[in-house]
Protein backbone atom coordinates (compact mmCIF):
# COMPACT_ATOMS: atom_id res chain seq x y z
CA UNK A 1 0.00 0.00 0.00
CA UNK A 2 2.83 2.42 0.83
CA UNK A 3 4.31 1.82 -2.63
CA UNK A 4 1.02 2.98 -4.14
CA UNK A 5 1.20 6.27 -2.24
CA UNK A 6 4.91 7.14 -2.23
CA UNK A 7 7.87 6.67 -4.51
CA UNK A 8 9.78 3.43 -3.74
CA UNK A 9 12.73 5.13 -2.04
CA UNK A 10 10.44 7.18 0.25
CA UNK A 11 8.10 4.32 1.19
CA UNK A 12 10.70 2.43 3.25
CA UNK A 13 10.50 4.62 6.40
CA UNK A 14 6.73 4.19 6.52
CA UNK A 15 7.01 0.43 6.08
CA UNK A 16 9.73 0.08 8.73
CA UNK A 17 8.02 2.21 11.42
CA UNK A 18 5.89 0.62 14.20
CA UNK A 19 2.28 -0.44 13.53
CA UNK A 20 2.88 -0.65 9.78
CA UNK A 21 0.15 -3.25 9.29
CA UNK A 22 -2.45 -1.21 11.19
CA UNK A 23 -1.55 1.96 9.31
CA UNK A 24 -1.53 0.24 5.94
CA UNK A 25 -4.87 -1.45 6.57
CA UNK A 26 -6.56 1.89 7.24
CA UNK A 27 -4.99 3.52 4.19
CA UNK A 28 -6.28 0.66 2.04
CA UNK A 29 -9.74 1.26 3.50
CA UNK A 30 -9.55 4.96 2.59
CA UNK A 31 -8.40 4.16 -0.93
CA UNK A 32 -11.36 1.81 -1.38
CA UNK A 33 -13.71 4.68 -0.50
CA UNK A 34 -12.28 6.87 -3.26
CA UNK A 35 -9.76 8.95 -1.30
CA UNK A 36 -7.25 10.75 -3.53
CA UNK A 37 -3.55 9.93 -3.45
CA UNK A 38 -2.59 13.36 -2.10
CA UNK A 39 -5.00 12.93 0.82
CA UNK A 40 -3.66 9.43 1.50
CA UNK A 41 -0.13 10.84 1.73
CA UNK A 42 -1.21 13.44 4.28
CA UNK A 43 -2.99 10.77 6.31
CA UNK A 44 0.07 8.49 6.23
CA UNK A 45 2.27 11.34 7.45
CA UNK A 46 -0.15 12.12 10.28
CA UNK A 47 -0.32 8.45 11.27
CA UNK A 48 3.44 8.18 11.51
CA UNK A 49 3.73 11.38 13.54
CA UNK A 50 1.04 10.23 15.95
CA UNK A 51 2.71 6.85 16.46
CA UNK A 52 6.00 8.53 17.33
CA UNK A 53 4.56 11.29 19.52
CA UNK A 54 2.43 8.88 21.60
CA UNK A 55 4.79 5.90 21.34
CA UNK A 56 1.82 3.77 20.31
CA UNK A 57 1.86 0.02 20.77
CA UNK A 58 -0.51 -2.59 19.38
CA UNK A 59 -3.84 -2.46 21.21
CA UNK A 60 -3.22 0.81 23.08
CA UNK A 61 -6.33 2.71 24.13
CA UNK A 62 -6.05 6.42 23.29
CA UNK A 63 -8.42 9.26 24.19
CA UNK A 64 -9.14 12.25 22.01
CA UNK A 65 -7.52 14.53 24.58
CA UNK A 66 -4.20 12.67 24.12
CA UNK A 67 -4.49 13.07 20.35
CA UNK A 68 -5.11 16.80 20.79
CA UNK A 69 -2.10 17.06 23.11
CA UNK A 70 0.05 15.33 20.48
CA UNK A 71 -1.34 17.70 17.84
CA UNK A 72 -0.26 20.69 19.94
CA UNK A 73 3.34 19.38 19.94
CA UNK A 74 3.20 18.45 16.27
CA UNK A 75 1.89 21.92 15.30
CA UNK A 76 4.82 23.78 16.88
CA UNK A 77 7.68 25.09 14.71
CA UNK A 78 10.02 22.19 13.85
CA UNK A 79 7.43 19.82 15.28
CA UNK A 80 6.59 18.54 11.79
CA UNK A 81 9.88 19.19 10.01
CA UNK A 82 8.77 22.74 9.20
CA UNK A 83 10.13 26.08 10.43
CA UNK A 84 6.69 27.64 10.96
CA UNK A 85 3.81 26.60 13.20
CA UNK A 86 0.89 24.71 11.71
CA UNK A 87 -2.33 26.60 11.08
CA UNK A 88 -5.42 25.77 13.19
CA UNK A 89 -6.98 24.10 10.14
CA UNK A 90 -3.93 21.87 9.65
CA UNK A 91 -3.89 21.00 13.35
CA UNK A 92 -7.59 20.07 13.22
CA UNK A 93 -6.86 17.83 10.22
CA UNK A 94 -4.16 16.03 12.23
CA UNK A 95 -6.62 15.42 15.09
CA UNK A 96 -9.37 14.29 12.72
CA UNK A 97 -7.08 11.83 10.93
CA UNK A 98 -5.90 10.42 14.24
CA UNK A 99 -9.42 10.03 15.64
CA UNK A 100 -10.70 8.30 12.50
CA UNK A 101 -7.74 5.92 12.31
CA UNK A 102 -7.97 4.87 15.96
CA UNK A 103 -11.75 4.56 15.69
CA UNK A 104 -11.26 2.27 12.69
CA UNK A 105 -8.93 0.10 14.78
CA UNK A 106 -11.23 0.20 17.80
CA UNK A 107 -8.55 1.86 19.92
CA UNK A 108 -10.24 5.20 20.56
CA UNK A 109 -11.23 5.68 24.18
CA UNK A 110 -14.00 8.12 25.09
CA UNK A 111 -12.98 10.87 27.47
CA UNK A 112 -14.68 10.26 30.76
CA UNK A 113 -15.51 13.92 31.31
CA UNK A 114 -17.71 14.10 28.21
CA UNK A 115 -20.30 11.71 29.71
CA UNK A 116 -22.80 12.23 32.47
CA UNK A 117 -22.89 9.65 35.31
CA UNK A 118 -25.91 7.83 33.85
CA UNK A 119 -24.58 7.03 30.41
CA UNK A 120 -24.93 3.30 31.09
CA UNK A 121 -28.61 3.61 31.99
CA UNK A 122 -29.34 5.59 28.82
CA UNK A 123 -27.58 2.96 26.71
CA UNK A 124 -29.60 0.20 28.39
CA UNK A 125 -32.77 2.17 27.61
CA UNK A 126 -31.63 2.46 23.97
CA UNK A 127 -31.07 -1.31 23.67
CA UNK A 128 -34.49 -2.03 25.20
CA UNK A 129 -36.25 0.51 22.96
CA UNK A 130 -34.60 -0.89 19.86
CA UNK A 131 -34.85 -4.58 20.72
CA UNK A 132 -38.00 -5.04 22.81
CA UNK A 133 -40.12 -2.18 21.48
CA UNK A 134 -38.81 -2.32 17.90
CA UNK A 135 -38.38 1.45 17.58
CA UNK A 136 -36.38 2.84 14.69
CA UNK A 137 -32.82 4.05 15.15
CA UNK A 138 -33.88 7.66 14.56
CA UNK A 139 -36.57 7.44 17.26
CA UNK A 140 -34.23 5.78 19.75
CA UNK A 141 -31.61 8.42 19.08
CA UNK A 142 -34.10 11.23 19.77
CA UNK A 143 -35.18 9.57 23.05
CA UNK A 144 -31.59 9.14 24.20
CA UNK A 145 -30.70 12.70 23.22
CA UNK A 146 -33.48 14.00 25.47
CA UNK A 147 -32.32 11.81 28.37
CA UNK A 148 -28.69 12.87 27.89
CA UNK A 149 -29.74 16.52 27.87
CA UNK A 150 -31.68 16.09 31.11
CA UNK A 151 -28.86 14.23 32.87
CA UNK A 152 -26.38 16.87 31.73
CA UNK A 153 -28.45 19.42 33.65
CA UNK A 154 -28.63 17.13 36.70
CA UNK A 155 -24.89 16.47 36.67
CA UNK A 156 -24.25 20.21 36.99
CA UNK A 157 -26.35 20.19 40.19
CA UNK A 158 -24.91 16.92 41.50
CA UNK A 159 -28.26 15.08 41.54
CA UNK A 160 -28.31 11.33 40.96
CA UNK A 161 -31.09 9.40 39.23
CA UNK A 162 -32.02 7.48 42.38
CA UNK A 163 -33.00 10.70 44.20
CA UNK A 164 -34.55 12.61 41.29
CA UNK A 165 -37.83 14.19 42.31
CA UNK A 166 -40.67 15.81 40.43
CA UNK A 167 -39.24 19.22 41.31
CA UNK A 168 -36.01 18.40 39.43
CA UNK A 169 -37.96 17.51 36.28
CA UNK A 170 -40.15 20.61 36.59
CA UNK A 171 -37.04 22.77 37.02
CA UNK A 172 -35.51 21.27 33.87
CA UNK A 173 -38.66 21.98 31.86
CA UNK A 174 -38.90 25.51 33.28
CA UNK A 175 -35.27 26.17 32.40
CA UNK A 176 -35.93 25.33 28.75
CA UNK A 177 -38.97 27.59 28.74
CA UNK A 178 -36.99 30.50 30.20
CA UNK A 179 -34.10 29.93 27.81
CA UNK A 180 -36.51 30.56 24.95
CA UNK A 181 -34.54 28.55 22.39
CA UNK A 182 -37.15 25.78 21.99
CA UNK A 183 -40.62 26.14 20.53
CA UNK A 184 -43.66 24.79 22.36
CA UNK A 185 -43.65 21.77 20.05
CA UNK A 186 -40.00 21.03 20.88
CA UNK A 187 -40.65 21.29 24.62
CA UNK A 188 -43.69 19.04 24.19
CA UNK A 189 -41.60 16.39 22.43
CA UNK A 190 -38.84 16.72 25.06
CA UNK A 191 -41.32 15.99 27.86
CA UNK A 192 -42.78 13.01 26.01
CA UNK A 193 -39.33 11.50 25.51
CA UNK A 194 -38.38 12.05 29.15
CA UNK A 195 -41.59 10.28 30.16
CA UNK A 196 -40.62 7.27 28.03
CA UNK A 197 -37.23 7.05 29.75
CA UNK A 198 -38.66 7.36 33.26
CA UNK A 199 -41.23 4.65 32.55
CA UNK A 200 -38.32 2.34 31.79
CA UNK A 201 -36.33 3.61 34.78
CA UNK A 202 -39.27 2.88 37.10
CA UNK A 203 -39.59 -0.60 35.62
CA UNK A 204 -35.92 -1.26 36.42
CA UNK A 205 -36.14 0.29 39.89
CA UNK A 206 -33.64 3.04 39.14
CA UNK A 207 -35.80 5.91 40.36
CA UNK A 208 -38.82 6.73 42.48
CA UNK A 209 -42.17 5.38 41.33
CA UNK A 210 -44.68 7.77 39.80
CA UNK A 211 -42.29 10.21 38.16
CA UNK A 212 -43.32 9.31 34.60
CA UNK A 213 -47.00 9.89 35.37
CA UNK A 214 -46.17 13.33 36.78
CA UNK A 215 -44.46 14.59 33.60
CA UNK A 216 -47.00 16.81 31.86
CA UNK A 217 -46.05 17.97 28.38
CA UNK A 218 -46.88 21.55 27.33
CA UNK A 219 -50.13 21.67 25.37
CA UNK A 220 -49.64 21.51 21.65
CA UNK A 221 -52.39 21.63 19.05
CA UNK A 222 -51.75 19.54 15.96
CA UNK A 223 -51.60 21.54 12.73
CA UNK A 224 -51.76 24.86 14.61
CA UNK A 225 -49.21 26.34 12.25
CA UNK A 226 -49.30 27.11 8.56
CA UNK A 227 -47.12 25.09 6.12
CA UNK A 228 -44.07 27.17 5.25
CA UNK A 229 -43.20 26.46 1.67
CA UNK A 230 -41.28 28.47 -0.89
CA UNK A 231 -42.68 30.82 -3.46
CA UNK A 232 -42.71 29.45 -6.97
CA UNK A 233 -40.25 32.10 -8.17
CA UNK A 234 -37.80 31.02 -5.45
CA UNK A 235 -38.12 27.41 -6.61
CA UNK A 236 -37.31 28.48 -10.16
CA UNK A 237 -34.25 30.40 -8.93
CA UNK A 238 -33.17 27.38 -6.91
CA UNK A 239 -33.20 25.12 -9.98
CA UNK A 240 -31.33 27.75 -11.99
CA UNK A 241 -28.56 27.72 -9.38
CA UNK A 242 -27.71 24.07 -10.19
CA UNK A 243 -27.45 24.41 -13.95
CA UNK A 244 -23.65 24.13 -14.04
CA UNK A 245 -21.42 21.37 -15.38
CA UNK A 246 -19.66 20.46 -12.13
CA UNK A 247 -20.36 16.93 -10.86
CA UNK A 248 -21.90 18.35 -7.69
CA UNK A 249 -24.26 20.53 -9.75
CA UNK A 250 -25.42 17.55 -11.82
CA UNK A 251 -26.07 15.53 -8.67
CA UNK A 252 -27.83 18.34 -6.80
CA UNK A 253 -30.03 19.20 -9.78
CA UNK A 254 -31.33 15.62 -9.93
CA UNK A 255 -31.94 15.64 -6.16
CA UNK A 256 -33.74 18.99 -6.17
CA UNK A 257 -35.95 17.97 -9.10
CA UNK A 258 -37.05 14.87 -7.17
CA UNK A 259 -37.93 17.00 -4.14
CA UNK A 260 -39.72 19.64 -6.20
CA UNK A 261 -41.37 17.42 -8.81
CA UNK A 262 -42.62 14.66 -6.49
CA UNK A 263 -42.66 16.24 -3.04
CA UNK A 264 -40.52 13.40 -1.67
CA UNK A 265 -39.12 13.20 1.84
CA UNK A 266 -35.36 13.02 2.48
CA UNK A 267 -35.63 9.36 3.53
CA UNK A 268 -37.38 8.52 0.26
CA UNK A 269 -34.74 10.22 -1.91
CA UNK A 270 -31.91 8.75 0.17
CA UNK A 271 -33.38 5.26 -0.26
CA UNK A 272 -33.48 5.38 -4.07
CA UNK A 273 -31.41 2.75 -5.90
CA UNK A 274 -30.55 2.16 -9.52
CA UNK A 275 -33.04 -0.72 -9.60
CA UNK A 276 -35.86 1.71 -8.77
CA UNK A 277 -35.59 3.34 -12.20
CA UNK A 278 -37.64 1.56 -14.88
CA UNK A 279 -36.40 3.34 -17.98
CA UNK A 280 -38.34 1.13 -20.40
CA UNK A 281 -41.72 1.95 -18.85
CA UNK A 282 -40.73 5.43 -17.58
CA UNK A 283 -41.57 4.57 -13.94
CA UNK A 284 -39.95 5.42 -10.61
CA UNK A 285 -40.32 3.20 -7.54
CA UNK A 286 -40.18 5.07 -4.22
CA UNK A 287 -40.02 3.37 -0.83
CA UNK A 288 -41.73 5.45 1.84
CA UNK A 289 -40.21 4.69 5.27
CA UNK A 290 -42.74 6.84 7.13
CA UNK A 291 -45.98 5.21 5.89
CA UNK A 292 -44.12 1.93 5.27
CA UNK A 293 -45.30 1.55 1.68
CA UNK A 294 -43.89 1.60 -1.84
CA UNK A 295 -45.23 3.90 -4.56
CA UNK A 296 -44.82 3.83 -8.32
CA UNK A 297 -44.58 7.21 -10.04
CA UNK A 298 -44.52 8.09 -13.73
CA UNK A 299 -40.98 9.27 -14.42
CA UNK A 300 -41.26 12.74 -15.97
CA UNK A 301 -38.97 13.63 -18.83
CA UNK A 302 -37.26 16.49 -17.00
CA UNK A 303 -36.53 14.49 -13.85
CA UNK A 304 -35.46 11.45 -15.86
CA UNK A 305 -33.07 13.52 -17.96
CA UNK A 306 -31.48 15.07 -14.83
CA UNK A 307 -31.03 11.64 -13.20
CA UNK A 308 -29.63 10.07 -16.37
CA UNK A 309 -27.16 12.91 -16.82
CA UNK A 310 -25.97 12.45 -13.24
CA UNK A 311 -25.60 8.68 -13.64
CA UNK A 312 -23.66 8.97 -16.89
CA UNK A 313 -21.44 11.92 -16.06
CA UNK A 314 -21.09 12.37 -12.30
CA UNK A 315 -22.13 9.32 -10.26
CA UNK A 316 -19.21 7.38 -8.71
CA UNK A 317 -19.11 3.76 -9.82
CA UNK A 318 -18.11 0.69 -7.85
CA UNK A 319 -19.62 1.77 -4.51
CA UNK A 320 -22.98 -0.01 -4.57
CA UNK A 321 -26.44 0.31 -6.06
CA UNK A 322 -27.56 3.45 -4.21
CA UNK A 323 -28.46 6.29 -6.54
CA UNK A 324 -26.89 9.31 -4.84
CA UNK A 325 -23.39 9.46 -3.34
CA UNK A 326 -21.06 12.03 -1.87
CA UNK A 327 -18.76 13.73 -4.35
CA UNK A 328 -15.74 13.63 -2.03
CA UNK A 329 -14.05 10.78 -0.23
CA UNK A 330 -15.02 8.82 1.66
CA UNK A 331 -17.55 7.98 -1.04
CA UNK A 332 -20.79 6.83 0.61
CA UNK A 333 -24.54 7.06 -0.05
CA UNK A 334 -26.20 10.33 0.94
CA UNK A 335 -28.30 10.03 4.10
CA UNK A 336 -31.21 12.17 5.28
CA UNK A 337 -29.01 14.70 7.04
CA UNK A 338 -26.74 15.18 4.05
CA UNK A 339 -29.71 15.65 1.71
CA UNK A 340 -31.23 18.23 4.04
CA UNK A 341 -27.94 20.12 4.17
CA UNK A 342 -27.72 20.15 0.37
CA UNK A 343 -31.11 21.86 0.19
CA UNK A 344 -30.40 24.39 2.94
CA UNK A 345 -26.99 25.26 1.48
CA UNK A 346 -28.45 25.71 -2.00
CA UNK A 347 -31.21 27.95 -0.63
CA UNK A 348 -28.66 30.01 1.27
CA UNK A 349 -26.74 30.34 -1.99
CA UNK A 350 -29.67 32.17 -3.60
CA UNK A 351 -30.17 34.43 -0.59
CA UNK A 352 -32.90 32.56 1.32
CA UNK A 353 -31.53 32.46 4.85
CA UNK A 354 -34.69 32.80 6.96
CA UNK A 355 -37.76 30.67 7.53
CA UNK A 356 -37.92 26.96 6.83
CA UNK A 357 -35.02 26.05 4.53
CA UNK A 358 -34.89 22.26 4.61
CA UNK A 359 -36.08 19.67 2.14
CA UNK A 360 -39.57 19.71 3.69
CA UNK A 361 -40.01 23.28 2.45
CA UNK A 362 -39.78 21.92 -1.10
CA UNK A 363 -42.40 19.29 -0.23
CA UNK A 364 -44.73 22.06 0.96
CA UNK A 365 -43.95 24.07 -2.18
CA UNK A 366 -44.92 21.10 -4.37
CA UNK A 367 -48.21 20.70 -2.49
CA UNK A 368 -48.94 24.42 -2.68
CA UNK A 369 -48.29 24.44 -6.44
CA UNK A 370 -50.82 21.61 -6.91
CA UNK A 371 -53.32 23.47 -4.74
CA UNK A 372 -52.87 26.63 -6.80
CA UNK A 373 -53.59 24.62 -9.95
CA UNK A 374 -56.95 23.53 -8.52
CA UNK A 375 -55.96 19.96 -7.62
CA UNK A 376 -58.29 18.31 -5.11
CA UNK A 377 -57.20 17.55 -1.54
CA UNK A 378 -57.62 13.82 -2.17
CA UNK A 379 -55.21 13.90 -5.10
CA UNK A 380 -52.72 16.03 -3.16
CA UNK A 381 -52.88 13.57 -0.27
CA UNK A 382 -52.21 10.66 -2.60
CA UNK A 383 -49.38 12.62 -4.20
CA UNK A 384 -47.73 13.25 -0.83
CA UNK A 385 -48.32 9.68 0.38
CA UNK A 386 -50.68 10.64 3.23
CA UNK A 387 -52.70 7.76 4.61
CA UNK A 388 -54.86 10.02 6.78
CA UNK A 389 -56.84 12.74 4.94
CA UNK A 390 -56.41 15.03 7.98
CA UNK A 391 -52.70 15.24 7.16
CA UNK A 392 -53.59 17.06 3.95
CA UNK A 393 -56.29 19.39 5.27
CA UNK A 394 -53.66 21.71 6.72
CA UNK A 395 -53.01 22.95 3.18
CA UNK A 396 -56.52 24.38 3.08
CA UNK A 397 -55.17 27.13 5.34
CA UNK A 398 -53.07 28.50 2.51
CA UNK A 399 -55.64 28.14 -0.27
CA UNK A 400 -56.28 31.87 -0.36
CA UNK A 401 -58.58 31.70 -3.36
CA UNK A 402 -60.92 29.27 -1.59
CA UNK A 403 -60.79 31.30 1.62
CA UNK A 404 -61.73 34.46 -0.29
CA UNK A 405 -64.72 32.65 -1.77
CA UNK A 406 -65.85 31.71 1.73
CA UNK A 407 -65.36 35.29 2.94
CA UNK A 408 -67.47 36.59 0.02
CA UNK A 409 -70.51 34.44 0.84
CA UNK A 410 -73.75 36.35 1.30
CA UNK A 411 -74.93 35.56 4.81
CA UNK A 412 -78.38 37.06 4.04
CA UNK A 413 -78.50 39.48 6.89
CA UNK A 414 -77.07 37.13 9.50
CA UNK A 415 -73.81 39.07 9.80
Amino acid sequence: MFDDIFFPHTANPYRAAPLAEQRERYLAHLKATGTRRSTLRKCANDQLSLVRLLDLKDGDRVSRSRIEAAAALWAQPRGRRCDRAASPKTRDRFVSNGVRWLTFLGWLEDDGDCRHPHHGEVQAFARWSRGDRGLSDATVQSYCKAADHFFGQLAAKGVRLSVVGMADIDDAMAAEHERGAWSRRTRHDYAQRLRAFFLYAEMRGWCRAGLAAGIVAPRFMADEGVPKGLRREDVVRLLASVGGDRPVDKRDRAILMLFIGYGLRTGEVGGLRLDDLDWENAMLRVRCPKPGRTHLWPLSQGVGHAILRYIREARPSGFGRSLFFTTRAPIRPLDRRALGKIVSDRLAGIGIVTGRRGAHALRHAAAQHLLDQGTSMKVIGDFLGHRDPSSTTIYAKVDLAALREVAALDLEGLA
